[in-house]
């Protein structure tokens, strides 16, 4: 039976500190195939981040504790040496960092910068890394990219910074795409067009794709399933049309109703969820989302207290770790007025 193009199984990261060990990551599986989309979202601190850059091996000469297995393309990426991994990250692995401006020198042209990562894996001359360079800078939708090319990274604004990420990510047509929030404090219009540009050079390159992002209403655009994560933890699991029409877990509740709905009356408030996550240092033994569930009263007993739900299947391929059972789930929805 062959494995699965990206499978992530049990993957754990943690840190020593002179507090204790942050759980940043725990347990943690999903798999991707070629050409889909995964999108990963949950608060900040919830490990969205941390446990994809463990797939790059970003955690390495630091102090991290990994374990686990990320099988990519038949190969176990936790087992390879540094210089191994040196060799896929950024050629058959790629990320797209959170902020634009300080992922890009600002002391180097953008056109080196993108070229350096060509000339890292292909045996060419830097003439020719600087046409594939303004290549990608114009498939990206640079305009005037031979002139460009020669700019420094404070000459663009911040989408089209955002495009030189994306260009950067892609000149070595990696199989493996990470996205980690590449649409963060864009307006709404160069959002959807980032989006629309990860979308078709995806389709181009047969690339699979992982969005990280706490804007589930990205998630719904671009994602074929969707990981909820939680302090560290998945939460719930599942196709992202299951999962956005039919949320079986309080915490999916909760972000859901947090996205502002135009369609609603201006006089209803918004939903917040009421608290803050638990600290990575010492979480509680039951549910992490205990303290700020107004689902748990309908639990019997003080299971959501002291004990960890696993994550089971709700139905095919829709998994949650919640100790609400479905009726009690549906029960709860009508008496709190939840989605």
């Amino acid at each position: 039976m062959s494995r699965p193009f990206l499978s992530v199984a049990n993957l754990a990261v943690h840190f020593p500190t002179s507090d204790g060990l942050v759980r940043a990551t725990d347990g943690l599986s999903y798999t991707l195939e070629r050409g889909k989309t995964l999108g990963i979202v949950g608060e900040s601190g919830s490990g969205k981040s941390v446990s994809s850059s463990a797939i790059l091996g970003l955690h390495r000469g630091t102090n991290a504790q990994v374990s686990g297995e990320i099988w990519f393309d038949g190969t176990d990426l936790l087992s390879l040496s540094d210089e191994d991994m040196r060799r896929r990250r950024g050629k058959d692995v790629a990320m797209i960092f959170q902020d634009p401006l300080s992922a890009l020198h600002p002391y180097y042209r953008v056109g080196d910068q993108i070229s350096e990562a060509y000339l890292a894996h292909n045996q060419v001359s830097k003439r020719v890394a600087r046409a594939r360079t303004i290549e990608m800078l114009d498939r990206v939708g640079i305009p005037q990219p031979d002139r460009r090319v020669d700019d420094y990274p404070h000459q663009f604004s911040g989408g089209m910074r955002q495009r030189v990420m994306i260009a950067m990510a892609l000149i070595n047509d990696p199989i493996l795409l990470i996205a980690d929030e590449p649409t963060t404090a864009l307006d709404v219009t160069v959002q959807a067009q980032i989006l629309d540009l990860l979308q078709e050079l995806q389709r181009e390159f047969n690339t699979a794709l992982i969005m990280i992002t706490h804007d589930l209403g990205v998630i719904a655009e671009i994602a074929d399933d969707v990981l909820v994560m939680y302090a560290g933890r998945a939460v719930e699991y599942g196709a992202t049309r299951d999962l956005m029409t039919q949320p079986a877990m309080p915490y999916t509740w909760g972000l859901i109703q947090s996205i502002p709905d135009v369609t609603r009356s201006v006089d209803l408030p918004l939903r917040p969820i009421p608290g803050n996550p638990p600290s990575l240092l010492n979480q509680p033994p039951g549910c992490a989302f205990f303290a700020r569930c107004e689902y748990a009263q309908f639990v019997p007993g003080d299971r959501c207290a002291t004990t960890l739900p696993d994550l089971l299947p709700l139905s095919d391929g829709h998994l949650k770790r919640c100790h609400l059972d479905h009726d009690l789930a549906s029960y709860a929805v009508v008496e709190t007025g939840a989605i």
